[in-house]
């Protein structure tokens, strides 16, 4: 099955607010740089190309949850609503709800910014 058949297949079942959500979201990090979409069978994993940037775990009824891997956590935040290192890790995943376009402010945009930009075999 090809990528693109994937992603679509993921997005077919879900409500219309979350698949806006979701093109928004890609679009705002398309803002910062090209991105390639990697469906997965729970999940989407969202790089720049050379590593990993996100992931999209979850597109519910009225939202999308996505989780950024960071090497540092970013506690002094009001985006993420939960900072989890993983465990025998550097890594921390930061949880980011997404409700409406406008959750993807000069905030969330940073974040975006700094997991695109960051270099890191995460």
């Amino acid at each position: 099955m090809s990528t693109h058949h994937e992603l679509n297949h993921l997005l077919a079942a879900k409500s219309d607010q979350a698949v806006a959500l979701y093109h928004h979201l890609i679009a705002k990090f398309n803002e910062i740089g090209p991105v390639e979409i990697h469906p997965a069978k729970t999940m989407m994993v969202i790089s720049n190309g050379k590593k990993r940037i996100a992931w999209v775990m979850q597109l519910g009824k009225n939202f999308v949850h996505v989780v950024f891997p960071f090497r540092q956590a970013y506690s002094d935040n009001l985006c993420f609503q939960k900072i989890a290192q993983v465990p025998g890790d550097e890594q921390y995943n930061h949880h980011f709800r997404m409700l409406s376009t406008g959750d993807v402010n000069d905030e969330v945009m940073r974040f975006m910014r700094i997991a695109y930009n960051e270099e890191s075999d995460l």
